[in-house]
């Protein structure tokens, strides 16, 4: 997987990863083949950051996360055409299993040891595949 950082300014140009002060931010392409990161202050929102650092605009093929010394927050929100797959709960429980592959392994990489988390406010999929009988 190559890992953008991306900076905002020169003067923030400084390594970052297991930086204790602030937050970091991370988009993660589905496939695999790329992450940018960058401080969260810097890359403001995930659309934002990937625009900015990657020349790139479909935030739906990305996983996106926050993260720091303790947790990476994801921000859950599963495309309605990730990977063709048309059954709504197959489709949700598919990106969840490849989402915490994919993220594990990005921040393994760029050396975090941390859970993953879904916030309350991203957990509507969840709650969906747990009120349906699969």
């Amino acid at each position: 997987m190559d890992i953008i950082k991306y900076y905002g300014t020169d003067a923030d140009k400084k390594e970052f990863i297991n930086h204790d002060d602030e937050p970091l931010m991370a988009v993660i392409a589905h496939d695999g083949t790329h992450a940018v990161v960058s401080l969260l202050d810097e890359g403001f929102e995930h659309h934002i950051l990937l625009k900015n650092a990657a020349d790139r605009e479909d935030i739906d093929k990305y996983y996106r996360i926050i993260f720091d010394n303790e947790e990476a927050s994801w921000t859950f929100v599963c495309p309605p055409d990730y990977k063709g797959i048309t059954n709504k709960e197959k489709r949700i429980v598919t990106f969840f299993n490849d989402g915490v592959d994919m993220i594990t392994e990005f921040l393994k990489t760029v050396g975090y040891d941390v859970p993953i988390t879904i916030p309350k406010r991203y957990r509507r999929h969840m709650d969906y595949i747990n009120n349906t009988e699969y």
